[in-house]
């Protein structure tokens, strides 16, 4: 039996992605907190995901004023083998864009500078902390990217990773310049409520073609993700290779 595909939500440009984006973080937000309380969400690295994160944390837009912040537990799907303060790591950009600038419930980082396996095993402590003797962990909402070789989070092609079905969070190793990861693993990915693509660009067309229309004999690494919802939210650029269909 096929599994479902992302939903596919087109943008007219990058800045009407994050907008979109942004109201769907603020909807999930606070349909989690009106059932459970809390919500949980796991961020992305990236450019796109900077400029949502920004819009998100600044005063003069509206999501700043709506959202639960209270209630927000933040987490990341992966992250570079690197201190906090290193240009390349994922915490350093988010914080400087969002996490700083809002009054968070918690924020639980990826030590990256520990290493990929250490930091690895310690970021699966602290998810078995925060959400109890789960099977898995359940996030509200995962937002992921996707990379030119069909990657998403630090899982990339052919990767050893990609067989993982007992860990939630493993080292992983990726292209220059810093080559060890750490990654939330697909069985974590796919137990989310809701997983969001943010794509923009025209170097992300062909990727993205082969998360939308996949072949039998090809299945990228971001294609395996299979969240109770899954959406793929795109500029035109990025949608340049799809048919006109929604």
């Amino acid at each position: 039996m096929s599994l479902p595909l992302p939903t596919l939500v087109r943008a007219p440009d990058a800045a009407a992605l994050c907008w979109a984006a942004a109201e769907e973080v603020e909807h999930r937000a606070k349909e989690a907190v009106a059932a459970r309380g809390a919500f949980t969400l796991a961020l992305s690295g990236g450019s796109t995901p900077r400029a949502l994160y920004e819009l998100l944390a600044d005063p003069t837009r509206p999501f700043r004023g709506r959202m639960p912040w209270t209630a927000v537990h933040a987490f990341f799907g992966d992250e570079r083998a690197v201190p906090p303060d290193h240009p390349q790591s994922n915490y350093r950009m988010a914080s400087e864009a969002l996490l700083a600038r809002v009054p968070l419930a918690s924020v639980h980082r990826i030590e990256g500078e520990r290493g990929a396996e250490e930091a690895a095993a310690r970021y699966e402590e602290d998810l078995q902390r925060h959400f109890g003797a789960a099977a898995v962990p359940v996030f509200d909402l995962v937002l992921l990217g996707l990379g030119t070789d069909g990657h998403t989070a630090s899982l990339f092609p052919g990767s050893p990773v990609l067989q993982e079905r007992i860990r939630w969070v493993a080292a992983s190793r990726g292209p220059p310049p810093v080559a060890e990861r750490v990654t939330l693993t697909l069985p974590v990915l796919g137990a989310a409520r809701a997983a969001v693509f943010l794509v923009s660009g025209r170097d992300k067309a062909g990727p993205l073609r082969r998360l939308l229309r996949p072949s039998p004999d090809e299945n990228i690494p971001a294609a395996r993700v299979h969240a109770v919802t899954s959406m793929v939210l795109a500029d035109s650029a990025a949608a340049a290779d799809l048919d006109p269909r929604p």
